[in-house]
């Protein structure tokens, strides 16, 4: 994105509440995706979880 295509509001108090509140999103993220890991983690030490019964535990990707 350049300088022409975003407004510039509020001098130095707007960046600093952007910026809160990307911090806030990001920590909110990445506590949902660790929950999301523990889940699939779980999952996959359960006999029948769902990542067995996809058949993706111990897959590797294709070799070029």
């Amino acid at each position: 994105m350049s300088e022409e295509t975003v407004p510039q509001q509020g001098g130095a108090a707007q960046p600093k509440g952007l910026l809160q509140q990307m911090e806030e999103l990001m920590a909110a993220l990445n506590a949902d995706l660790s929950a999301l890991d523990a889940d699939l983690q779980a999952a996959g030490r359960e006999p029948g979880g769902a990542v067995e019964e996809r058949g993706c535990q111990g897959a590797e990707p294709p070799v070029a």
